[in-house]
Protein backbone atom coordinates (compact mmCIF):
# COMPACT_ATOMS: atom_id res chain seq x y z
CA UNK A 1 0.00 0.00 0.00
CA UNK A 2 2.85 2.38 0.79
CA UNK A 3 4.05 2.09 -2.82
CA UNK A 4 0.65 3.18 -4.11
CA UNK A 5 0.59 6.10 -1.67
CA UNK A 6 3.94 7.18 -3.11
CA UNK A 7 2.56 6.84 -6.65
CA UNK A 8 -0.50 8.97 -5.75
CA UNK A 9 1.69 11.66 -4.16
CA UNK A 10 3.98 11.68 -7.19
CA UNK A 11 0.97 11.89 -9.55
CA UNK A 12 -0.44 14.89 -7.66
CA UNK A 13 2.96 16.59 -7.64
CA UNK A 14 3.34 16.00 -11.37
CA UNK A 15 -0.18 17.37 -11.91
CA UNK A 16 0.75 20.61 -10.13
CA UNK A 17 3.94 20.89 -12.17
CA UNK A 18 1.97 20.07 -15.32
CA UNK A 19 -0.46 22.93 -14.69
CA UNK A 20 2.43 25.34 -14.21
CA UNK A 21 4.19 24.14 -17.37
CA UNK A 22 1.02 24.16 -19.49
CA UNK A 23 0.24 27.70 -18.37
CA UNK A 24 3.59 28.66 -19.84
CA UNK A 25 3.23 26.50 -22.96
CA UNK A 26 -0.28 27.76 -23.80
CA UNK A 27 1.06 31.30 -23.68
CA UNK A 28 3.03 30.59 -26.87
CA UNK A 29 -0.14 30.33 -28.98
CA UNK A 30 -0.82 33.32 -31.20
CA UNK A 31 -4.31 33.99 -29.83
CA UNK A 32 -3.01 34.26 -26.27
CA UNK A 33 -0.16 36.51 -27.41
CA UNK A 34 -2.59 38.77 -29.26
CA UNK A 35 -4.94 39.10 -26.29
CA UNK A 36 -2.21 39.73 -23.72
CA UNK A 37 0.04 41.96 -25.82
CA UNK A 38 3.52 42.41 -24.45
CA UNK A 39 2.43 42.08 -20.81
CA UNK A 40 4.17 38.92 -19.56
CA UNK A 41 2.06 38.55 -16.40
CA UNK A 42 -1.20 39.09 -18.26
CA UNK A 43 -0.17 36.35 -20.68
CA UNK A 44 0.61 33.94 -17.85
CA UNK A 45 -2.64 34.76 -16.09
CA UNK A 46 -4.70 34.30 -19.26
CA UNK A 47 -2.91 31.01 -20.01
CA UNK A 48 -3.60 29.75 -16.49
CA UNK A 49 -7.30 30.61 -16.89
CA UNK A 50 -7.41 28.64 -20.17
CA UNK A 51 -5.71 25.60 -18.59
CA UNK A 52 -8.00 25.76 -15.55
CA UNK A 53 -11.11 26.09 -17.75
CA UNK A 54 -10.12 23.06 -19.84
CA UNK A 55 -9.36 21.05 -16.68
CA UNK A 56 -12.72 21.90 -15.09
CA UNK A 57 -14.48 20.96 -18.34
CA UNK A 58 -12.74 17.57 -18.33
CA UNK A 59 -13.75 17.03 -14.70
CA UNK A 60 -17.38 17.72 -15.64
CA UNK A 61 -17.22 15.40 -18.66
CA UNK A 62 -15.38 12.58 -16.88
CA UNK A 63 -14.22 13.11 -13.28
CA UNK A 64 -11.14 14.48 -11.53
CA UNK A 65 -9.13 11.25 -11.91
CA UNK A 66 -9.62 11.11 -15.68
CA UNK A 67 -9.03 14.87 -15.94
CA UNK A 68 -5.65 14.37 -14.21
CA UNK A 69 -4.84 11.49 -16.57
CA UNK A 70 -5.54 13.67 -19.61
CA UNK A 71 -3.61 16.62 -18.16
CA UNK A 72 -0.52 14.49 -17.48
CA UNK A 73 -0.62 13.08 -21.00
CA UNK A 74 -1.06 16.55 -22.46
CA UNK A 75 1.93 17.83 -20.49
CA UNK A 76 4.03 14.91 -21.71
CA UNK A 77 3.09 15.51 -25.34
CA UNK A 78 3.79 19.25 -25.07
CA UNK A 79 7.27 18.39 -23.82
CA UNK A 80 7.73 15.85 -26.62
CA UNK A 81 6.48 18.39 -29.14
CA UNK A 82 9.12 20.88 -28.00
CA UNK A 83 11.74 18.13 -28.27
CA UNK A 84 10.64 17.25 -31.82
CA UNK A 85 10.86 20.90 -32.90
CA UNK A 86 14.31 21.16 -31.30
CA UNK A 87 15.54 18.11 -33.26
CA UNK A 88 14.09 19.52 -36.49
CA UNK A 89 15.88 22.81 -35.84
CA UNK A 90 19.19 20.98 -35.40
CA UNK A 91 18.67 18.94 -38.58
CA UNK A 92 17.67 22.00 -40.64
CA UNK A 93 20.32 24.19 -39.06
CA UNK A 94 17.96 27.11 -38.57
CA UNK A 95 15.12 28.28 -36.35
CA UNK A 96 11.50 27.37 -37.05
CA UNK A 97 8.91 30.17 -37.07
CA UNK A 98 8.03 30.35 -33.37
CA UNK A 99 4.87 32.40 -34.00
CA UNK A 100 3.16 29.28 -35.36
CA UNK A 101 3.85 27.31 -32.14
CA UNK A 102 4.21 24.05 -34.03
CA UNK A 103 5.19 22.22 -30.83
CA UNK A 104 1.91 23.19 -29.23
CA UNK A 105 -0.20 22.14 -32.19
CA UNK A 106 1.66 18.81 -32.46
CA UNK A 107 0.97 18.22 -28.76
CA UNK A 108 -2.74 19.02 -29.00
CA UNK A 109 -3.35 16.87 -32.09
CA UNK A 110 -1.36 13.94 -30.70
CA UNK A 111 -3.07 14.15 -27.29
CA UNK A 112 -6.53 14.11 -28.88
CA UNK A 113 -5.80 11.07 -31.06
CA UNK A 114 -3.85 9.22 -28.34
CA UNK A 115 -6.53 9.66 -25.66
CA UNK A 116 -9.29 8.85 -28.16
CA UNK A 117 -7.51 5.57 -28.94
CA UNK A 118 -7.13 4.89 -25.20
CA UNK A 119 -10.84 5.53 -24.67
CA UNK A 120 -11.72 3.16 -27.50
CA UNK A 121 -9.43 0.41 -26.20
CA UNK A 122 -10.92 0.70 -22.74
CA UNK A 123 -14.59 0.92 -23.64
CA UNK A 124 -14.65 -1.84 -26.25
CA UNK A 125 -14.07 -5.51 -25.48
CA UNK A 126 -12.05 -8.11 -27.41
CA UNK A 127 -11.79 -11.88 -27.16
CA UNK A 128 -8.29 -13.17 -26.41
CA UNK A 129 -7.58 -16.85 -27.07
CA UNK A 130 -5.11 -19.27 -25.50
CA UNK A 131 -4.44 -22.92 -26.31
CA UNK A 132 -3.11 -25.16 -23.54
CA UNK A 133 -2.36 -28.87 -23.42
CA UNK A 134 -2.22 -31.38 -20.58
CA UNK A 135 -1.55 -35.07 -20.21
CA UNK A 136 -4.53 -35.41 -17.88
CA UNK A 137 -7.75 -37.05 -18.98
CA UNK A 138 -9.99 -34.05 -19.48
CA UNK A 139 -10.67 -34.31 -23.20
CA UNK A 140 -11.25 -30.83 -24.59
CA UNK A 141 -12.51 -28.07 -22.29
CA UNK A 142 -13.19 -24.46 -23.26
CA UNK A 143 -12.73 -22.11 -20.31
CA UNK A 144 -14.16 -18.57 -20.41
CA UNK A 145 -12.44 -16.13 -18.06
CA UNK A 146 -13.17 -12.54 -17.21
CA UNK A 147 -12.20 -10.27 -14.34
CA UNK A 148 -12.38 -6.64 -13.25
CA UNK A 149 -15.86 -5.83 -14.54
CA UNK A 150 -16.08 -3.09 -11.85
CA UNK A 151 -19.74 -2.79 -12.82
CA UNK A 152 -20.67 0.81 -13.46
CA UNK A 153 -17.22 1.86 -14.68
CA UNK A 154 -17.65 1.39 -18.45
CA UNK A 155 -20.99 -0.43 -18.65
CA UNK A 156 -24.13 -0.73 -16.53
CA UNK A 157 -26.16 -3.84 -15.79
CA UNK A 158 -27.72 -4.01 -19.26
CA UNK A 159 -24.34 -3.53 -20.94
CA UNK A 160 -22.89 -6.33 -18.80
CA UNK A 161 -25.79 -8.63 -19.72
CA UNK A 162 -25.15 -8.04 -23.44
CA UNK A 163 -21.48 -8.92 -22.99
CA UNK A 164 -22.42 -12.16 -21.22
CA UNK A 165 -24.47 -13.07 -24.30
CA UNK A 166 -21.35 -12.49 -26.41
CA UNK A 167 -19.29 -14.74 -24.14
CA UNK A 168 -21.89 -17.50 -24.26
CA UNK A 169 -21.87 -17.17 -28.04
CA UNK A 170 -18.36 -18.64 -27.95
CA UNK A 171 -19.88 -21.76 -26.32
CA UNK A 172 -17.59 -22.18 -23.27
CA UNK A 173 -17.86 -25.27 -21.08
CA UNK A 174 -17.24 -23.24 -17.93
CA UNK A 175 -17.22 -19.54 -16.99
CA UNK A 176 -14.80 -18.23 -14.37
CA UNK A 177 -14.92 -14.76 -12.77
CA UNK A 178 -11.56 -13.89 -11.20
CA UNK A 179 -12.56 -11.04 -8.92
CA UNK A 180 -13.48 -7.34 -8.85
CA UNK A 181 -16.90 -8.16 -10.22
CA UNK A 182 -18.38 -5.07 -8.53
CA UNK A 183 -16.98 -1.83 -7.10
CA UNK A 184 -17.81 0.87 -4.58
CA UNK A 185 -19.62 2.80 -7.30
CA UNK A 186 -21.77 -0.16 -8.41
CA UNK A 187 -25.47 0.41 -7.76
CA UNK A 188 -27.63 -2.28 -6.20
CA UNK A 189 -29.90 -2.27 -9.25
CA UNK A 190 -26.97 -2.93 -11.60
CA UNK A 191 -25.61 -5.62 -9.28
CA UNK A 192 -28.93 -7.46 -9.32
CA UNK A 193 -29.25 -7.12 -13.11
CA UNK A 194 -25.73 -8.50 -13.61
CA UNK A 195 -26.26 -11.45 -11.28
CA UNK A 196 -29.46 -12.28 -13.18
CA UNK A 197 -27.43 -12.20 -16.42
CA UNK A 198 -25.00 -14.71 -14.93
CA UNK A 199 -27.98 -16.88 -13.98
CA UNK A 200 -29.03 -17.05 -17.61
CA UNK A 201 -25.65 -18.44 -18.64
CA UNK A 202 -25.79 -22.21 -18.80
CA UNK A 203 -22.30 -23.56 -19.54
CA UNK A 204 -21.79 -27.28 -19.03
CA UNK A 205 -19.76 -26.89 -15.82
CA UNK A 206 -21.40 -23.76 -14.50
CA UNK A 207 -20.32 -20.23 -13.50
CA UNK A 208 -17.72 -19.75 -10.76
CA UNK A 209 -16.63 -16.65 -8.88
CA UNK A 210 -13.76 -15.70 -6.56
CA UNK A 211 -13.44 -12.43 -4.64
CA UNK A 212 -11.23 -9.51 -5.67
CA UNK A 213 -10.03 -6.64 -3.53
CA UNK A 214 -12.90 -4.32 -4.57
CA UNK A 215 -15.83 -6.73 -4.21
CA UNK A 216 -16.46 -6.27 -0.50
CA UNK A 217 -16.12 -2.49 -0.85
CA UNK A 218 -13.75 -0.05 0.76
CA UNK A 219 -16.52 2.23 2.06
CA UNK A 220 -19.71 1.63 4.01
CA UNK A 221 -22.45 -0.46 2.42
CA UNK A 222 -24.63 2.68 2.31
CA UNK A 223 -22.27 4.11 -0.30
CA UNK A 224 -23.31 1.57 -2.93
CA UNK A 225 -26.53 0.30 -1.36
CA UNK A 226 -25.63 -3.35 -0.77
CA UNK A 227 -23.34 -5.43 1.41
CA UNK A 228 -20.92 -8.18 0.47
CA UNK A 229 -23.39 -10.64 1.99
CA UNK A 230 -26.18 -9.35 -0.26
CA UNK A 231 -23.89 -9.64 -3.28
CA UNK A 232 -23.05 -13.22 -2.39
CA UNK A 233 -26.70 -14.10 -1.79
CA UNK A 234 -27.65 -12.69 -5.20
CA UNK A 235 -24.87 -14.67 -6.91
CA UNK A 236 -25.88 -17.91 -5.19
CA UNK A 237 -29.54 -17.24 -5.98
CA UNK A 238 -28.56 -17.20 -9.67
CA UNK A 239 -26.61 -20.44 -9.52
CA UNK A 240 -23.09 -18.98 -9.34
CA UNK A 241 -20.54 -20.98 -7.32
CA UNK A 242 -19.02 -18.49 -4.87
CA UNK A 243 -15.50 -19.57 -3.91
CA UNK A 244 -13.81 -18.37 -0.71
CA UNK A 245 -10.80 -20.61 -0.21
CA UNK A 246 -12.97 -23.43 -1.54
CA UNK A 247 -12.28 -26.48 -3.68
CA UNK A 248 -14.85 -28.32 -5.79
CA UNK A 249 -14.51 -31.15 -8.28
CA UNK A 250 -16.77 -31.69 -11.27
CA UNK A 251 -15.99 -34.56 -13.65
CA UNK A 252 -12.21 -34.45 -14.26
CA UNK A 253 -11.86 -30.76 -13.37
CA UNK A 254 -11.05 -29.34 -9.96
CA UNK A 255 -11.95 -25.67 -9.39
CA UNK A 256 -10.20 -23.69 -6.65
CA UNK A 257 -11.24 -20.19 -5.68
CA UNK A 258 -8.80 -18.38 -3.40
CA UNK A 259 -9.75 -15.47 -1.20
CA UNK A 260 -8.13 -12.25 -2.34
CA UNK A 261 -4.67 -11.40 -1.07
CA UNK A 262 -6.21 -8.51 0.89
CA UNK A 263 -8.11 -11.05 3.03
CA UNK A 264 -6.88 -13.57 5.56
CA UNK A 265 -6.54 -16.75 3.57
CA UNK A 266 -4.98 -20.19 3.41
CA UNK A 267 -1.92 -21.15 1.38
CA UNK A 268 -2.78 -22.85 -1.91
CA UNK A 269 -0.77 -25.92 -0.86
CA UNK A 270 -3.08 -26.24 2.17
CA UNK A 271 -6.19 -25.92 0.03
CA UNK A 272 -4.95 -28.65 -2.32
CA UNK A 273 -4.16 -31.18 0.40
CA UNK A 274 -5.98 -34.40 -0.42
CA UNK A 275 -7.03 -33.23 -3.89
CA UNK A 276 -6.71 -35.93 -6.55
CA UNK A 277 -3.87 -34.68 -8.77
CA UNK A 278 -5.21 -36.71 -11.71
CA UNK A 279 -7.85 -33.98 -11.99
CA UNK A 280 -7.11 -30.85 -14.01
CA UNK A 281 -6.77 -28.21 -11.29
CA UNK A 282 -7.79 -24.63 -12.14
CA UNK A 283 -7.15 -21.90 -9.57
CA UNK A 284 -8.74 -18.45 -9.48
CA UNK A 285 -6.53 -15.97 -7.61
CA UNK A 286 -7.42 -12.35 -8.28
CA UNK A 287 -4.00 -10.78 -7.68
CA UNK A 288 -1.07 -12.34 -9.60
CA UNK A 289 1.53 -12.22 -6.85
CA UNK A 290 1.93 -15.73 -5.45
CA UNK A 291 3.50 -17.41 -8.47
CA UNK A 292 6.49 -18.93 -6.70
CA UNK A 293 4.42 -20.81 -4.13
CA UNK A 294 1.63 -21.67 -6.54
CA UNK A 295 4.07 -23.16 -9.04
CA UNK A 296 5.22 -25.60 -6.34
CA UNK A 297 1.71 -27.03 -5.89
CA UNK A 298 -0.47 -29.44 -7.88
CA UNK A 299 -2.16 -26.55 -9.69
CA UNK A 300 -2.30 -26.90 -13.49
CA UNK A 301 -3.65 -23.44 -14.32
CA UNK A 302 -3.82 -20.22 -12.27
CA UNK A 303 -6.05 -17.39 -13.52
CA UNK A 304 -5.81 -13.77 -12.34
CA UNK A 305 -6.82 -10.21 -13.16
CA UNK A 306 -6.33 -7.11 -10.97
CA UNK A 307 -3.60 -5.39 -13.01
CA UNK A 308 -5.87 -4.23 -15.88
CA UNK A 309 -2.96 -5.12 -18.16
CA UNK A 310 -1.07 -2.17 -16.68
CA UNK A 311 -3.87 0.25 -17.69
CA UNK A 312 -1.65 3.12 -18.88
CA UNK A 313 1.86 3.51 -20.22
CA UNK A 314 4.30 3.72 -18.43
CA UNK A 315 2.30 2.61 -15.35
CA UNK A 316 2.08 -0.71 -17.20
CA UNK A 317 5.45 -1.71 -15.78
CA UNK A 318 5.21 -0.25 -12.25
CA UNK A 319 3.77 -3.46 -10.79
CA UNK A 320 6.86 -5.40 -11.79
CA UNK A 321 9.37 -2.62 -11.17
CA UNK A 322 8.18 -2.25 -7.58
CA UNK A 323 7.61 -5.97 -7.01
CA UNK A 324 3.86 -5.55 -6.53
CA UNK A 325 2.88 -8.25 -9.03
CA UNK A 326 4.59 -11.31 -10.47
CA UNK A 327 3.05 -10.58 -13.87
CA UNK A 328 1.11 -7.76 -15.49
CA UNK A 329 -0.51 -9.46 -18.44
CA UNK A 330 -0.59 -12.60 -20.53
CA UNK A 331 0.72 -16.15 -20.29
CA UNK A 332 3.62 -17.59 -18.35
CA UNK A 333 4.63 -21.10 -17.35
CA UNK A 334 6.52 -21.93 -14.16
CA UNK A 335 7.46 -25.49 -13.28
CA UNK A 336 4.34 -27.49 -14.32
CA UNK A 337 1.84 -24.65 -13.83
CA UNK A 338 0.37 -22.35 -16.47
CA UNK A 339 -0.43 -18.77 -15.42
CA UNK A 340 -2.70 -16.33 -17.26
CA UNK A 341 -3.42 -12.72 -16.31
CA UNK A 342 -6.25 -10.94 -18.08
CA UNK A 343 -6.33 -7.17 -18.65
CA UNK A 344 -9.94 -7.15 -17.51
CA UNK A 345 -13.28 -6.70 -19.17
CA UNK A 346 -13.55 -3.13 -17.85
CA UNK A 347 -11.53 -0.88 -15.55
CA UNK A 348 -11.52 1.05 -12.29
CA UNK A 349 -12.44 4.73 -12.62
CA UNK A 350 -10.06 5.53 -15.49
CA UNK A 351 -11.74 5.59 -18.89
CA UNK A 352 -8.55 5.01 -20.87
CA UNK A 353 -6.26 2.07 -21.59
CA UNK A 354 -2.99 2.49 -23.46
CA UNK A 355 -0.64 -0.37 -24.20
CA UNK A 356 -3.47 -2.80 -23.46
CA UNK A 357 -7.21 -3.28 -24.09
CA UNK A 358 -10.35 -4.59 -22.40
CA UNK A 359 -10.95 -8.28 -22.97
CA UNK A 360 -12.45 -11.56 -21.94
CA UNK A 361 -10.42 -14.73 -22.37
CA UNK A 362 -11.16 -18.08 -24.02
CA UNK A 363 -8.82 -20.91 -23.08
CA UNK A 364 -8.93 -24.18 -25.01
CA UNK A 365 -7.51 -26.95 -22.84
CA UNK A 366 -6.73 -30.17 -24.67
CA UNK A 367 -6.00 -33.31 -22.74
CA UNK A 368 -6.24 -37.05 -23.20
Amino acid sequence: MSVWIIIVVVALALTALGVIYLASAVGRFGAIRALSGEDKWRRRGLSLIVVAAVFVTLVLIFDYINAIVILLHTTTFFLLGRFVIYIIKIVRGKEINSKKNWAGWIAIVYTVFYMAAGFYLCNNIWQTDYQLSTDKSVGEVKVALFADSHIGATFDGEGFAKQMDVIMGAKPDIVLIAGDYVDDDTTKEDMITCCAALGKMKPKYGVWYAYGNHDKGYYSSEHRGFTAEELEAELVKNGVHVMKDDVETIDNICIVGRKDKSMERKELSELLEGVDDSKYIIVMDHQPNDYEKESQTKADLVLSGHTHGGQLLPVTYFGKWFGINDAIYGYERRENTDFIVTSGISDWRMKFKTGTKSEYVMIDVKGK
